[in-house]
C-alpha cells in the first residue's frame, strides 16, 4: 500500500475514533466501577474482539452479515442480551465498600472482564460491518492482494483504538479517584449502563456509523 495511502487512513481513523461509540461507554463503565486495571483488561479484551472481526473481514466471513438480515440479526441480539446480562448481574452484585477501598481486583477477576470485554465486542456485528463499508475505501487491487491490506488496515485501526479506548479507561479511573462513593451505588450505575447498551444495540439500525 502507498505511504500516502496509509496516512490518510491513519488520519481517518484516528478522528472516528475521537467519537466515543458504545465500546467506549462499556471500557469505561468498567474503570469506573472496578478500576483502572479492569478498565484496561476490558481494553484488551475488546481489542481481541475486534481482531476477530478484522480476521473474518479478510477472509470474507463479515461479508455474510451485511447480506443476510437474519445473521445480522441472531449475532445483534445476543450480544445485546448478553450485555443486559452483564448488567443484571451488576445490579445484583452487593459490596458495602467505598470505591476508595477497592483498590485491587483479583486476578481471577480479570482475566472474567477479559473474555466478557473480547465477547462483548465479537458479538457486535456493527463492529465487522464498520470495517467492511470503511477500509474497501483505502484500498486497491492494483496494490496486491485485497485481503492482505484489509489486514495491515484492520491492524492499524485495531492499535489506534486500542491507545484511544486506553485513554478513556484512564480519564475514567481518574474520576473514579475523585469519587468516593458506596460501591453498591457504582453497582447500580454501571449495571444501567450495560442494560442501556444492549437496549440500544438490540434496536440499532444496522449502519455503517463507529461501534
Amino acid at each position: 500500500m502507498e505511504f500516502s495511502t496509509i496516512w490518510l487512513f491513519v488520519i481517518a481513523a484516528a478522528t472516528l475514533l475521537l467519537i466515543p461509540g458504545p465500546a467506549v461507554f462499556y471500557i469505561m463503565a468498567r474503570s469506573m466501577n472496578e478500576g483502572k486495571k479492569a478498565g484496561l483488561v476490558s481494553v484488551l479484551g475488546v481489542s481481541l474482539g475486534g481482531s476477530v472481526h478484522v480476521l473474518a473481514g479478510a477472509i470474507g466471513v463479515s461479508a455474510i452479515l451485511m447480506t443476510s438480515a437474519t445473521a445480522f440479526q441472531l449475532v445483534k441480539y445476543l450480544g445485546a442480551a448478553y450485555l443486559i446480562y452483564l448488567g443484571c448481574k451488576t445490579l445484583c452484585s452487593k459490596s458495602d465498600k467505598t470505591t476508595a477501598e477497592v483498590t485491587q481486583v483479583p486476578r481471577k477477576k480479570l482475566i472474567q472482564i477479559f473474555y466478557q470485554s473480547a465477547l462483548v465486542e465479537v458479538m457486535n456485528p456493527k463492529t465487522a460491518l464498520f470495517f467492511l463499508a470503511f477500509f474497501p475505501q483505502f484500498i486497491s487491487p492494483a496494490s496486491g492482494s485485497v485481503s492482505v491490506q484489509f489486514l495491515q488496515l484492520g491492524a492499524i485501526f485495531l492499535l489506534l483504538a486500542f491507545i484511544s479506548d486506553s485513554l478513556y479507561a484512564l480519564l475514567a479511573a481518574s474520576i473514579r479517584k475523585r469519587m468516593n462513593v458506596n460501591t453498591a451505588l457504582q453497582n447500580r450505575i454501571t449495571g444501567y449502563v450495560y442494560i442501556v447498551l444492549g437496549v440500544f444495540s438490540a434496536f440499532a439500525s444496522p449502519s455503517h456509523s463507529k461501534t
